[in-house]
């Protein structure tokens, strides 16, 4: 057992500040074990040693931040982070959230750790960082083109937390990010209005 709470392992810059946005404005009982960026969580707890995970009250553990999202979202229906499961409202939060974990999670990585993605060494680094950078901001216009002004439209939902947390990463300022990314920008500014998230980024700062 995992004394009737949830244990979050967690690291700043990571997906686990989406995670525990999710977590507090479920009102859910938590508590933030904190991983030091040299050092790996349990192989137990996730294979590859990698943050977020997320230890469910009866002791199990889930990784992967979007999966993590999902399941609180089922685990939590009362709170309505996602729309009715069968409906096309809730295909289409999938659609996002899928869209969100392939597309603008990768595009981070490649443009944070461009030595992952070639075996020449330096030399091609500078070309893996560029060319991720175009499509960190294309992957984002696309996220953008569907704000109204949350991802679902006028619901909140836990695609909003992980679109927060994803968007936090893009290497600009934010004029930048205003004048080519409005409707994002705007969602940002949503966002950091929430207790929730409040909360989290002062514990991820």
């Amino acid at each position: 057992m995992n004394d009737g709470i949830y244990k979050l392992h967690c690291r700043a810059g990571t997906g686990s500040l989406a995670v525990q946005m999710v977590l507090e404005e479920i009102g859910a009982p938590y508590e933030l074990i904190w991983v030091d960026k040299a050092a790996q969580v349990s192989q137990r707890t996730n294979p590859l040693g990698k943050v977020p995970v997320l230890v469910a009250p009866d002791g199990t553990p889930v990784f992967e931040s979007a999966a993590i999202l999902i399941h609180l979202t089922l685990a939590h229906p009362a709170v309505h982070l996602a729309p009715f499961v069968g409906t096309t409202a809730h295909a289409r939060f999938l659609q996002w959230m899928v869209f969100l974990s392939a597309n603008v999670y990768e595009t981070a990585l490649r443009y944070f750790y461009p030595e992952r993605y070639s075996t020449s060494g330096t030399v091609a680094q500078g070309g893996i960082k560029e060319q991720a950078l175009a499509d960190y901001y294309r992957h984002l216009e696309v996220v953008q083109d569907t704000l109204s002004p949350y991802v679902l439209g006028e619901t909140f939902s836990a695609a909003d937390p992980y679109l927060y947390t994803l968007a936090g990463w893009l290497p600009r300022d934010a004029a930048s990010l205003s004048s080519r990314l409005p409707k994002l920008a705007k969602h940002a500014d949503l966002l950091r209005c929430r207790p929730a998230t409040i909360k989290s980024d002062k514990d991820h700062a």
